[in-house]
C-alpha cells in the first residue's frame, strides 16, 4: 500500500567541520558556527539547535491544542528545553527535559495542551521510543 504524502517544507542546510564546523540554510536565514559543548567554541551546539527546533514546534503544537480544546493561551507562552548529551557503556545519547510555562492557564487545561501537544508535535514523534523526555508544566 502506498502512502500519501503532502510536504509542506523542506529545510534544506549545509554543515562543514562536524561539531567545530559551520552551517548555512540554503536561504541565508541560517548561518552560524558550530563548537562543541561545554568548550570555549565561538558557536552553538547541535544539542541547543535541537532544543531550540523542539521547543518552537511544541509550542506550535500547544496552539495547535489549544485551540482544539477551546483553551486561551497567553501570548507570553514559552518552553524551556533541556538536551543533555550523555554516554553510557553502548556510546552516546540524548535525553531531554521540556518546562512548560503558561501563566495563567488553569493546571488540568495546561496538563491537556501539553499532552495534545506532545501526542502531534513531529519532534515529540521522533524522540518518541528514542530518547527520555520529561515534560514538566512550571
Amino acid at each position: 500500500m502506498t502512502e500519501s504524502v503532502k510536504i509542506l517544507y523542506t529545510g534544506k542546510t549545509h554543515t562543514s567541520g562536524g561539531r567545530e564546523g559551520a552551517a548555512r540554510s540554503d536561504d541565508g536565514r541560517l548561518d552560524i558556527k558550530l563548537s562543541s559543548p561545554g568548550s570555549a567554541g565561538a558557536g552553538t551546539n547541535p544539542e541547543q539547535l535541537f532544543g531550540a527546533a523542539w521547543s518552537a514546534c511544541f509550542i506550535g503544537a500547544m496552539k495547535k491544542a489549544a485551540a482544539k480544546q477551546n483553551i486561551v493561551l497567553p501570548e507570553d507562552v514559552a518552553v524551556d528545553a533541556e538536551v543533555d548529551l550523555a554516554m553510557n557503556d553502548d556510546g552516546y545519547f540524548l535525553r531531554a527535559r521540556l518546562n512548560v510555562n503558561l501563566p495563567g492557564v488553569p493546571r488540568e487545561a495546561a496538563e491537556a495542551v501539553v499532552a495534545g501537544a506532545h501526542q502531534t508535535c513531529p519532534y515529540s514523534k521522533m524522540s518518541r521510543g528514542n530518547i527520555d523526555v520529561a515534560i514538566r508544566i512550571v
